[in-house]
């Protein structure tokens, strides 16, 4: 790994504008493109519990229309030149990225500009985009994985905000109103602790100083603080809940508990053992016993989603409906032998290798470099976070593996939801 091609201190640009905007950048002159990315802290988090879906419907409808270009006129800039730009909405914040030619970044950040801070939620594009998105949850409800997931959710985080989905429900979608979208971007949108990346064939005192341009002047003094995020309350015993969907073949099973958060000390112990548990090869230790060995899945691996706020660190799988429990039980089986045996030690040196070797390749695109930035200022990893990298995942022994696993997983003490016929 070559430690000098990561971004670093040396030639990463950190600069906080008056309004508290702070922009990242960093010089890729290889190509004449440039990428934008970054996010403001605006998300599910701040929707009313009638209203769900608010947030990410206000992100949907950025590009729909502005005080100074109508739908059509915003995509007809964009592709004229080449250029994307795109919003996404989130659980604590709305993250929105770009791509341009060099010579076309001050109209990516105009129009950037005006979909954060000039939206009109036009009457008839609203309209559209509520068809859209009661479309899209009427196809969450039949599919098996995607409702297994919202069970999961509403399980393992019960009583916390995590528990609700970002796009909401069909009749949370049906209450928003035009004026609820106008209202909740006046209040909430705003430039406090935004984070703009740009790396690209631009010098970053440059970049530094179209961002101030396009988003310097932007204000809003009641821009109120993300809301605090209550603790999450541990199982204590196993939760199970099945939901019912005539007419499929297939069921798919979601189970695990409440994982690290990122900034949490053993992250990295996590996330090695999550490799070896349900990740690497053909899916670790869960794909080889559940769907190889025992053939009792189409599909099953792990995931761990740390994040801002504590993830989960669950196992999903899709099955005949009548292996389920079969599945379930073996699932449980493997999640006892790793929170009680070491793991062995050319797993934890596999999974080091594939961790270190894949940080290359993640960074070699502009959009690549930019995502990492982007991270490094909402964890506070610090710039010289990717130079340390592989001294880090290198430090994991399997004792810390372990002690992670134990913390976290427990075979009785597991969220498990299932559904399918």
């Amino acid at each position: 790994m070559i430690r000098a091609s990561f971004p670093g201190p040396d030639d990463i640009t950190r600069v906080e504008l008056s309004n508290g905007i702070i922009v990242l950048a960093r010089s890729n002159f290889n190509s004449p493109s440039v990428t934008v990315s970054g996010y403001i802290q605006v998300g599910a988090l701040f929707d009313p519990d009638g209203k769900l879906g608010l947030a990410d419907f206000v992100s949907a409808s950025l590009m729909r229309g502005t005080e100074k270009r109508g739908f059509q006129e915003i995509y007809e800039a964009l592709e004229s030149v080449g250029a994307s730009l795109s919003f996404n909405g989130g659980t604590h914040a709305t993250s929105f990225g770009g791509q341009s030619l060099i010579e076309d970044l001050s109209l990516l950040l105009e129009l950037l500009s005006d979909g954060l801070r000039l939206p009109v939620f036009p009457e008839t594009q609203v309209e559209r985009l509520r068809a859209q998105l009661l479309t899209g949850l009427t196809l969450r409800a039949q599919d098996t994985r995607d409702m297994a997931d919202l069970t999961f959710d509403q399980l393992v985080y019960k009583d916390h905000p995590y528990r609700h989905p970002d796009d909401g429900f069909p009749e949370t979608i049906q209450a928003i109103t035009r004026q609820d979208l106008a209202d909740f971007h006046k209040q909430h949108y705003g430039p406090r602790d935004m984070v703009v990346a740009v790396v690209g064939a631009v010098a970053p005192e440059e970049a530094v100083d179209k961002v101030r341009t396009a988003l310097g002047d932007w204000t809003n003094p009641d821009q109120p603080r993300p809301p605090q995020l209550p603790s999450v309350t541990p199982l204590e015993e196993l939760v199970t809940q099945r939901v019912v969907i005539p007419g499929k073949i297939q069921a798919d099973i979601a189970m695990g508990a409440v994982g690290p958060a990122r900034k949490c000390e053993e992250f990295f112990e996590a996330s090695l053992g999550n490799s070896i548990f349900g990740q690497f090869g053909m899916m670790g230790r869960i794909g080889g016993a559940v769907r190889e060995k025992a053939g009792l899945a189409y599909y099953a691996y792990s995931q761990l989603s740390a994040g801002v706020g504590p993830g989960p660190w669950s196992v999903s799988a899709g099955v005949n409906p009548e292996n389920i429990e079969k599945a379930i039980e073996l699932i449980r089986a493997e999640i006892r032998r790793f929170v009680t045996e070491l793991v062995e030690e050319d797993e934890l040196t596999d999974s080091k290798a594939n961790f270190i070797g894949r940080l290359p390749l993640a960074m070699e695109s502009n959009g690549g470099v930019a995502g990492a930035l982007l991270n490094l200022e909402r964890y506070d990893l610090g710039l010289d976070y990717y130079l340390r990298y592989a001294d880090l995942v290198n430090a994991v022994t399997p004792e810390g593996v372990l002690a992670a696993a134990s913390k976290y997983l427990h075979p009785d003490r597991l969220a498990v939801a299932a559904a399918g016929p």
